[in-house]
């Protein structure tokens, strides 16, 4: 009876801390989405932008965000959640902000008198590759304002999950949150192309300035919520007795009780991290996955354009995009549902049933493979199939979060959160860079380059495409081979 009793009366504010960290992933991915939705058919008739250029701030943006994703989960760890995160959202909004500035100052350090004449400029002459070259730098360093901000969302995303969740909900939690990565993308192509499009008719610059501004201010407005709503569970005035001691049930399996919860816990250092085979396995699923999704996110809307011709600002363009991802958030959030039907329906331990749901997801990502080939029918077959494989990336991504707090103790779980976001921006710089390249090389080519029947730039995007689908059961293998079985790492 006193058990009932307790469930009853148990407040859910841990529930209320999903959704702020749910809100801030939203906001974290269309910030980062303007420039992918944007750049093709707004920004780059203003500076001449080659897909190489694109590639080439992608490619920085993701591996100045890998550096910082490294020593981000140490500053959340070292400065605490509420604070680390505060700092984390005001830079990367600020950083967001700060792309609208870009164009105005190309346009004086070349001398120009306005944006329309920048854009007159013969393409391929001397003047339109000065104004390539100055907006590409001045972007990449507004990108790596936006990077060193948005590195700390995920480790102190993690790091309140697993102070306000048992191991068993962590990945449910996980992929609640995380699914704001694919609303955010869902959102922005319904609303960032229509904003941009709606201020260049008034004549507001060139209308993606607006854009820019408009989804960065929304992380401010978040700030005021975290400031009054959070705080860690056991100084939470809105968590009562039952909900703590339902946080906390996985302490008396660990031999310690709620209470030593308070207690300063030891410390890991950064580099001791890496005398573990699961940081590794960690750093390994990361690395080989991370940039297929940004992959996705960033050059989906490009894709479209190139291969169909429809433009992100056209109701066509925006109905691919939005399926995508609409595929995307729907499936996904299941994916952190599956590893708790093993572990309570099939009695496994939370590693086991999270392994065996990241198989399972692990295969989503081959349907990207069918993309090329059945988009000679129809647009909408890579935007089904993309979207299959972005919400095996999704599911797949909510499980390998959670694994680190299987295996490590909270005091180092953003730290290991920022480790293997490093990684992983590794691998994305790899793929953004590469893509770009690539792109920029084989529509050169034209005919002349063939990759299985494609030629020209849609035998680019097949090669990647292919790269793309493989990678997760390639990781998942490795993942495997490092850390078979379930090991608690004991400080």
């Amino acid at each position: 009876m006193s058990n009932n009793t307790n469930k009853q009366l148990m407040t859910n504010w841990r529930w209320w801390m999903v959704v702020l960290l749910f809100v801030a992933t939203t906001v974290n991915y269309m910030d980062r989405q303007v420039l992918s939705l944007t750049w093709k058919d707004f920004i780059a008739p203003e500076f001449h932008w080659t897909d190489n250029d694109y590639g080439t701030i992608t490619a920085i943006f993701s591996i100045v965000y890998a550096i910082c994703m490294l020593f981000a989960g140490k500053f959340v760890d070292w400065m605490g959640t509420k604070k680390g995160y505060l700092w984390a959202i005001g830079i990367w909004s600020t950083g967001a902000c700060l792309h609208a500035a870009c164009g105005w100052a190309t346009m004086h350090i070349q001398g120009f008198a306005d944006v329309k004449a920048m854009a007159a400029v013969e393409t391929g002459s001397a003047a339109a590759l000065a104004i390539a070259s100055t907006s590409v730098w001045l972007f990449i360093a507004a990108r790596c304002v936006l990077a060193l901000g948005e590195a700390g969302n995920f480790p102190a995303a993690i790091k309140v999950t697993a102070e306000y969740f048992p191991k068993k909900d962590r990945a449910f939690a996980t992929s609640i949150f995380n699914a704001g990565a694919s609303v955010g993308a869902l959102v922005a192509p319904a609303t960032i192309p229509l904003l941009a499009q709606y201020f260049k008719n008034i004549g507001v610059g060139g209308g993606w300035e607006m854009a820019f501004i408009i989804i960065g201010a929304l992380g401010y407005i978040w700030m005021g919520f975290w400031m009054f709503m959070y705080d860690k569970p056991q100084k939470s005035k809105h968590v009562n007795e039952a909900e703590l001691e339902y946080i906390h049930q996985d302490d008396k399996e660990e031999a310690q009780v709620a209470a030593a919860s308070t207690e300063e816990e030891k410390q890991i250092s950064l580099w001791q991290c890496f005398k573990y085979r699961q940081t590794w396995s960690f750093i390994v699923g990361k690395f080989f996955t991370d940039g297929v999704w940004w992959f996705f996110l960033f050059w989906a809307p490009a894709y479209f354009s190139d291969q169909f011709g429809y433009k992100s600002s056209s109701g066509m363009g925006m109905a691919l995009i939005i399926t995508l991802y609409a595929i995307v958030t729907v499936l996904s959030i299941f994916g952190g549902y599956l590893p708790k039907i093993f572990v309570d329906k099939k009695q496994m331990n939370p590693y086991q049933g999270r392994m065996l749901s990241m198989l399972i997801f692990a295969f989503f990502p081959l349907f990207a493979l069918l993309a090329q080939p059945l988009g000679v029918h129809s647009a909408w077959w890579p935007a089904i199939l993309i979207g299959l494989a972005g919400a095996g990336h999704q599911a797949w991504s909510a499980n390998l979060f959670s694994t680190i707090g299987d295996m490590f103790p909270k005091s180092a779980i953003a730290t290991i959160t920022g480790i293997g976001g490093m990684a992983g921006g590794v691998g994305s710089f790899l793929i953004q860079k590469g893509a770009g390249m690539l792109f920029t090389y084989t529509d050169s080519l034209g005919e002349a380059f063939n990759f299985i029947g494609f030629t020209g730039k849609q035998g680019g995007y097949f090669i990647v495409f292919c790269c793309c689908g493989l990678a997760y059961v390639l990781a998942w293998s490795i993942m495997k081979a490092l850390v078979p079985k379930y090991k608690k790492i004991v400080l």
